[in-house]
């Protein structure tokens, strides 16, 4: 999916250009979809022939995507399965069983999520099988198994987080333990978490380190401390390319904490004509971050990436669509879904479906 991920944030996307992304027979990158009647998507191909192909209307392209990512939380690929949990997570009614078979995954990443969605959704009823996961293998795993027991309104003990946090040999462990006290809400953190900027990470790259801050910035931040505010807003501008990770980072957290002061920074970043134009991924993420801010004008800028030779790219672009408004995003994630070779596009597009219909419902009501 390509939407920051509830706990491993397993996303990274890259770069990109225009190839057919439809059966051979519709190819042609001009399109439209009329607004008005039954919805009709129209291809000019080269030589200017326009082929027309009908979209289903958004309460049947609701329920494909919510059978297409049902099915995708069977696929071999963990990040798959993750990815299709994470996008499920709205429709609690459906969302249950599969969180409750994945919380016995057997792939620590999938635990995560599973149980990370189990405390977002408050699925209570799932508690006995996720204090078992209080003694799991994986860091992770008992991070987030910390996080929906508190959640559920449980008596959390958050040591195990606290060591985490400041003794842990692994940087990314490190930045989940911020990551998830933020999440838990209890300003109590902040003194926790500012010893944990002042402890060393042996053997973390500068990114990773990076990251870690980040992470402990946005925690702060979510638990009051707003001056953390400034390290986020200062990893918005890298002077090397390989801070560009932090500063996508950056801004995806700039969304999550709805930061609208950093509205202008972020739309510089996105101008592509720039002296420094940034990769896909930072871009993309600028129009998924200002979605989640109210702003859900940019998916001219998905548009740029659909046909991009880069799998994560493309998927990152259709879960722009899910979260922005125009009248041919359903169309175009439609054909996402149904014709995209890649399993992690598909994830992606039914995803955006069910953001995208999510949204129209609650407008409707």
């Amino acid at each position: 999916m390509p939407r920051r991920g509830i706990s491993l944030r397993y996303q990274s996307f890259i770069v990109m250009t225009c190839t057919a992304l439809i059966p051979a027979a519709l190819t042609g990158c001009g399109a439209e979809i009329r607004p008005d009647g039954p919805k009709q998507v129209i291809f000019t191909d080269e030589d200017g022939t326009q082929r027309v192909v009908h979209v289903a209307d958004s309460s049947e392209l609701r329920d494909a995507a919510i059978n297409q990512l049902i099915e995708m939380t069977s696929s071999l690929n963990p990040q798959i399965r993750a990815n299709a949990i994470e996008a499920l997570s709205p429709v609690t009614n459906r969302v249950e069983p599969i969180v409750a078979l994945s919380l016995n995954d057997p792939n620590p990443g999938v635990r995560s999520v599973a149980a990370m969605v189990a405390g977002k959704r408050n699925l209570a009823s799932l508690a006995p099988s996720i204090r078992g996961l209080l003694s799991d293998e994986s860091p992770f795993v008992r991070a987030s198994a910390m996080f929906a027991l508190s959640r559920f309104g449980e008596d959390t003990d958050i040591t195990e987080l606290s060591r985490m946090l400041l003794e842990d040999s692994n940087p990314r462990v490190r930045a989940q333990a911020a990551f998830v006290l933020g999440e838990l809400g209890e300003p109590s953190a902040i003194q926790l978490l500012k010893q944990g900027l002042m402890t060393p990470v042996p053997n973390a790259s500068p990114i990773e380190r990076r990251i870690f801050r980040l992470q402990i910035a946005e925690a702060m931040y979510k638990l009051g401390s707003t001056e953390s505010i400034d390290t986020i807003r200062a990893a918005l501008y890298p002077s090397r390319v390989d801070e560009l990770e932090a500063t996508a980072l950056a801004v995806q957290i700039i969304g999550q904490v709805r930061d609208e002061s950093s509205i202008d920074q972020l739309i510089f970043l996105s101008d592509p004509e720039s002296d420094t134009p940034m990769p896909a991924e930072v871009r993309l993420g600028v129009a998924q971050s200002l979605a989640q801010m109210g702003h859900r004008e940019g998916a001219f800028v998905a548009m740029e990436y659909i046909d991009s030779d880069v799998d994560a790219v493309r998927a990152q672009a259709a879960s722009v669509l899910g979260q922005t408004d125009a009248q041919t995003n359903l169309g175009h994630l439609e054909m996402f879904m149904m014709n995209d070779p890649s399993g992690l596009v598909r994830v992606a597009a039914a995803g955006g479906i069910v953001d995208y219909t999510q949204r129209q419902f609650a407008q409707s009501h």
